[in-house]
């Protein structure tokens, strides 16, 4: 089910950002989709990148904290209205977002949106039972 996400505890301090993209860069990993957020002390990266395990061993090896999540890529209609039309179909259903954001990846008329949820089955099933394309892993790749 899903995508795999991985999210990289990062110390607020300068570099620690750049580090991390080096680090990947120099084995090939490519990011397709990211997300930072901080606080006064530190940073969460979420990264949906081309190939998570390696991703994973990678950062890992390089004493970063990295943990790996399933998220759900949900394709949406890449015009006014596609991305309120899934919101709305999720409150409807009382599926709560924890968080969300968006890739630079389109296919044709549609883009992707990454979504986390404390229902992922549940999401999944009622995005798919109205229509609403859950991609799978290697969409992003």
């Amino acid at each position: 089910m899903g995508v795999k996400q991985i999210s990289i505890f990062l110390e607020n301090k300068r570099g620690r950002l750049a580090e991390v993209t080096r680090v990947l860069a120099e084995r090939g990993i490519n990011i397709k989709a990211l997300s930072l957020a901080d606080t006064s002390d530190f940073g969460m990266l979420r990264l949906i990148v081309d190939r998570p395990d390696d991703c994973r061993n990678i950062l890992k090896a390089n004493d970063f904290v990295v943990q790996e999540t399933d998220v759900l890529a949900v394709e949406v209609e890449d015009r006014p209205g596609g991305l309120s039309r899934v919101l709305a179909l999720l409150d409807s259903n009382a599926i709560n977002i924890e968080y969300m954001y968006a890739t630079i990846e389109k296919k044709a008329d549609r883009a992707a949106v990454i979504f986390k949820t404390a229902e992922s089955a549940r999401t999944e099933e009622v995005l798919i039972s109205n229509g609403i394309n859950v991609a799978r892993e290697g969409f992003l790749q």
